[in-house]
């Protein structure tokens, strides 16, 4: 889900901007830049954290215990310190304290790399609040997120990175992508125009583009400068442009990921050349608009057949990385599930619920009149779309982990460890869920030298949790998972306990009270009581 774009003249006479959102005014100044307030523990000359069980995001399987090193912001030593059986563990090889440093007692939990969220945009007017997206982001493992082109605008996302990277505020480390044609002063009509604003974005520093679509020459200028010029790239094939310019031309072209599925099963339409619109069809009509998104994959070639092979494994050879975001579209196969999850009620902000509602102007509230028959077509595209992104991994293909959060009832660090259920329903291993969730966002970023994996000489971005995620992804959730106990008690278990990013040690819970702090006040001011569409 997106906040502004650019398609180019071709698919119209000349160039317009499409606010997905319809908000016509700047979100810079919506949304409030993230305190710069000291929060967490650290970074220490020395830390240790004693006795985990140890996921490390490559897929291997957990080892443990052991002690984890950390001088200053790199992991140094990774120390077995003996059976995971009680009273069979070591004290002679497990490393020693130097005077200074810290220990975190970590005995019987889980620890995996930073979590990455290559999809997440740090709000807008829904969400006009950023410490509020970065601690809900926090609380839930993300170290790292890649911010697909933000309706606040380049700089000021450049604003939030660099102070991130000095951990000066409470934010995940950031990576910033511009959108295609922002900023400039006129419309690219011209693959000159578009060369001129790809070196232009990597002037003010931003690390890659987010595309949406534009004529043939403006994209295949566009991403291959970017290539040159050594940025990343990502793009959602918008289905105003797609027609012309699909996920295949986007990536023999140089694109390095693309967004949701837009654009693959058009690369493959078995019995046409375009995607079987109904003839009363309106794309500015949002009902239109997804119920028939949902019926796209039937229309794709079979699974497995030559054709539906063939775009595979040229995307293969390509290296090419899907960023699926199954997340952000389940409410169109499970509508009623998407908007009572439990969440919404403490950590939902008033304007972020009103958001969600039915609604013909908010972007992604398309719920005019949404009932079985759209959500059984969608239980089938997600059949579909599953397959490929399975089987794609299962070839050797780069599958990574992104939420758009913010959008169609899905929140920012609870959609993510949905995200990880829905790969784990399209087939993954949990031990490979883990591995898109850190090291394979991570090589997406061109960062998997420094961060994605828990290997000494990387920076120090770790995920603690006191229960074993692979057993149960739902403990990863802030609000946990239902456990009987032995006594028949009712109990919640798990939720992150610790975030740790650049060696500096946050209390999850802690964060997460104070988003609820902020959703309270907030509902202290408008007298806002959460209620279902269509309650008096």
């Amino acid at each position: 889900m997106v906040l502004i774009f650019q398609i180019s003249s071709l698919l119209m006479k000349k160039s317009i901007l499409i606010c997905l959102l319809a908000i016509t005014s700047p979100l810079a100044a919506q949304v409030l830049k993230a305190p710069e307030v000291k929060e967490g523990d650290g970074p220490f000359t020395q830390l240790i954290i004693r006795g985990v069980t140890l996921i490390d995001g490559t897929g291997a399987p957990p080892v443990g215990p052991v002690d984890i090193v950390v001088n200053q912001n790199r992991i140094t030593r990774i120390a077995s310190i003996g059976l995971p059986t009680p009273g069979m563990s070591s004290s002679a090889n497990r490393p020693k304290l130097d005077p200074g440093g810290k220990e975190l007692n970590a005995e019987g939990m889980y620890l995996l790399p930073g979590f990455i969220d290559m999809h997440g945009h740090i709000g807008g007017s829904q969400a006009p609040n950023a410490e509020y997206v970065f601690k809900l982001w926090m609380a839930h493992g993300i170290t790292t997120i890649r911010e697909p082109g933000c309706g606040n605008g380049l700089d000021w996302v450049l604003d939030e990175k660099n102070k991130s990277a000095q951990n000066l505020i409470t934010a995940p480390r950031i990576k910033a992508y511009n959108t295609f044609g922002a900023g400039s002063k006129e419309p690219i009509r011209k693959p000159e125009q578009a060369k001129a604003w790809v070196n232009e974005n990597k002037t003010k520093g931003a690390d890659g583009i987010k595309f949406f679509g534009a004529a043939p020459e403006i994209m295949d200028a566009a991403i291959r400068e970017n290539k040159r010029l050594g940025l990343r790239s990502a793009c959602h094939h918008a289905q105003l442009g797609v027609a012309r310019w699909n996920a295949l031309q986007s990536a023999d072209a140089g694109l390095t990921s693309m967004e949701h599925w837009y654009g693959l099963p058009e690369s493959m339409l078995a019995n046409s050349t375009l995607q079987n619109y109904p003839l009363n069809y309106n794309y500015s009509n949002e009902q239109n608009r997804f119920e028939e998104a949902g019926k796209l994959w039937k229309q794709a070639a079979a699974p497995y057949s030559e054709k539906w092979n063939q775009l595979m494994n040229r995307l293969l050879e390509l290296d090419f990385t899907l960023d699926p975001t199954f997340n952000i579209y389940e409410a169109s196969r499970d509508l009623h599930r998407a908007r009572t999850q439990e969440w919404h009620e403490t950590y939902t902000l008033p304007k972020l619920w009103e958001f969600y509602q039915p609604n013909r102007i908010s972007h992604g509230s398309y719920w005019f009149n949404w009932g079985t028959e759209q959500e059984v077509a969608w239980k089938e595209n997600y059949r579909l779309w599953m397959t490929f992104v399975n089987e794609y991994k299962n070839r050797g293909g780069r599958v990574t982990v992104g939420t758009d959060s913010g959008f169609i009832f899905e929140l920012y660090g609870f959609a993510y460890p949905r995200e990880l259920e829905m790969l784990r329903e399209a087939g993954f291993h949990p031990l490979e869920v883990i591995r898109s969730a850190t090291l394979y966002g991570a090589q997406a970023l061109g960062m998997d030298k420094e961060i994605g994996s828990v290997e000494i000489g990387k920076l120090a971005d770790f995920v603690i949790v006191d229960q074993n995620p692979l057993e149960n992804l739902q403990v990863l959730y802030g609000t946990g998972a239902i456990k009987l106990t032995e006594d028949n008690k009712v109990t919640r278990v798990g939720g992150v306990k610790y975030t740790i990013k650049d060696g500096i040690i946050y209390d999850a819970k802690k964060l997460l009270a104070d988003v609820k702090a902020i959703v309270d006040e907030e509902k202290k001011k408008t007298g806002f009581v959460l209620k279902q569409p269509g309650e008096e």
